[in-house]
């Protein structure tokens, strides 16, 4: 009897936040160990599918590189990397087409699905959803990579409205229809400030920002931010997520979240739980 009563209480702790997320736009970036490993595939899912029957609209993108990665070795085809940036010729994008496109996103539908929701799939060239310009780093041309330029959400919001889960893959279009393969957390950053995201959710492989002892800081303002980069603190590869974060709360998001993917449910307990959540919060 005490295990159903504390499911109960569990239920009831979670009805503030449906209330106040009721009809919200939810973006979550998926990636990193959460969409390698079966049961957390599952799970994952599972999430995103209680979600959308709770009423709130999340959309999903995501990502792939480990799997392009495997991709290009079995063709026998080295990658080249700026800033952690792939260097795209046209025959590596081909590749991104086809395994970000083609394979991961029909995976992730399908398991949607399989969890009980309605699931389509979409790139950032369907609908003129995401425009691109060419990327530079430093003066140096990438090849066939995308800075997100614009963003048009009326064929995700249609799709919400309709009843579906959109997952979108980051390839995004220039102005000639030429295709690019874009930064999953970029395209999922400018995908939330377009649909006037109330979270976006950025899944990855640590517990969060970490401070100079190693000890996971739950909440964090734009300011604390910039500073901890500045410090050296925030380094690596978490600099890039807190910049495309920061980007998402200029743009209009209320909040972002850098989110423990390795953790069953995640998605729902950063949620679903006070601000101290599983992850790192920023907020303006």
């Amino acid at each position: 009897m005490q295990q159903l009563v504390d499911k109960a209480r569990v239920l009831m702790e979670a009805l503030p936040y449906m209330r106040r997320f009721m009809g919200r736009t939810i973006v979550v970036k998926y990636g990193g160990h959460a969409m390698t490993d079966d049961s957390y595939q599952a799970s994952f899912a599972a999430d995103v599918v209680l979600l959308k029957h709770i009423g709130l609209r999340p959309v999903i993108v995501h990502g792939g590189g480990p799997q392009i990665e495997a991709t290009l070795a079995r063709m026998g085809k080295k990658s080249a990397f700026v800033d952690g940036r792939r260097i795209t010729d046209d025959e590596t994008m081909e590749v991104v087409e086809m395994v970000l496109g083609g394979k991961i996103n029909r995976e992730i539908v399908e398991l949607v699905q399989q969890a009980g929701g309605r699931a389509i799939g979409l790139t950032g060239s369907d609908g003129g959803l995401l425009r691109v310009k060419r990327k530079l780093i430093n003066g140096q041309d990438l090849g066939r990579v995308g800075d997100p330029s614009a963003v048009d959400p009326s064929v995700l919001q249609a799709a919400v409205d309709a009843g579906f889960i959109p997952v979108v893959a980051p390839i995004g279009v220039d102005e000639k229809g030429t295709s690019f393969n874009v930064n999953a957390d970029e395209a999922a950053g400018a995908i939330a400030a377009a649909l006037g995201s109330e979270k976006l959710i950025l899944l990855t492989d640590v517990e969060g920002v970490l401070d100079a002892k190693g000890q996971l800081i739950s909440q964090l303002t734009i300011e604390e931010c910039r500073r901890l980069i500045a410090a050296g603190t925030i380094k690596g590869g978490m600099i890039p997520k807190m910049e495309c974060c920061m980007q998402a709360l200029a743009g209009g998001v209320s909040r972002t979240h850098v989110v423990d993917g390795r953790i069953r449910h995640a998605v729902l307990l950063e949620i679903f739980s006070d601000d101290a959540g599983v992850g790192t919060l920023l907020v303006p």
